[in-house]
C-alpha cells in the first residue's frame, strides 16, 4: 500500500525513529520508543503494529507541555518527577496524542488486531524516559517538545506507515 497524500509519517522499530516524508524527502527526524515486546499486531500484546495507519484524531491541543492525560483526556496534572514517584506504576502518556487507526484488515484494523481499538498513539512521555530503546506498552512515545512540533505539521486523516 502507498501513501495516499504527498505527506506522511514512517516509523521505523528497528531504527527508533519517525520521520515526515513528503513527496519522498525527509523533512524531519525524530527519536522515539515503540515497545518492549517488539512488534506485534495481537490485542493485549503489548506490541507495536505495524503497516500502514491513519491519524484518526488529534487529542491537545494547546495543552502545555507535561500535560497529563488518561483516557484521552488531560486530568488537569502536569508530570513532575514528584508526580512519577508517588505514581511509580503509571504508564505517562503526555502533552499531545496522535490516535492511530489501522488501514489493513486483518493485519491492524477489525478483530483483535484493531490498532484503534488497542488505543496505539503517538504521545510524548517523560523526557528522560526517552533514550532510544523499545520501552512502551505498544503505543510511539516522542519527545515533549518534538511531538508538539510533529502535531502542528500534520491533519487528522494523514497516513502513518510503522515497519520493523
Amino acid at each position: 500500500m502507498q501513501p495516499f497524500s504527498a505527506l506522511y509519517l514512517d516509523v521505523s522499530i528497528a531504527g527508533q525513529q519517525l520521520r515526515l516524508i513528503e513527496n519522498g524527502k525527509c523533512l524531519q527526524a525524530y527519536p522515539v520508543s515503540t515497545a518492549k515486546n517488539g512488534p506485534g499486531q495481537q490485542k493485549g500484546s503489548f506490541c507495536t503494529p505495524i503497516g500502514w495507519h491513519r491519524i484518526r484524531a488529534k487529542i491537545g491541543a494547546g495543552a502545555p507541555l507535561n500535560a497529563v492525560f488518561v483516557g484521552r483526556r488531560q486530568t488537569g496534572e502536569i508530570y513532575t518527577p514528584q508526580l512519577a514517584a508517588a505514581q511509580p506504576q503509571r504508564d505517562w502518556i503526555l502533552t499531545r496524542i496522535l490516535w492511530l487507526g489501522g488501514l489493513e484488515s486483518g493485519i491492524n484494523r477489525y478483530g483483535d488486531v484493531d490498532s484503534a481499538w488497542r488505543y496505539i498513539y503517538i504521545h510524548g512521555s517523560p523526557d528522560h524516559l526517552l533514550y532510544g530503546d523499545p520501552a512502551s506498552h505498544g503505543c510511539i512515545r516522542m519527545l515533549n517538545a518534538d511531538v508538539v512540533a510533529l502535531y502542528d505539521q500534520v491533519t487528522a486523516g494523514c497516513r502513518v506507515y510503522i515497519h520493523e
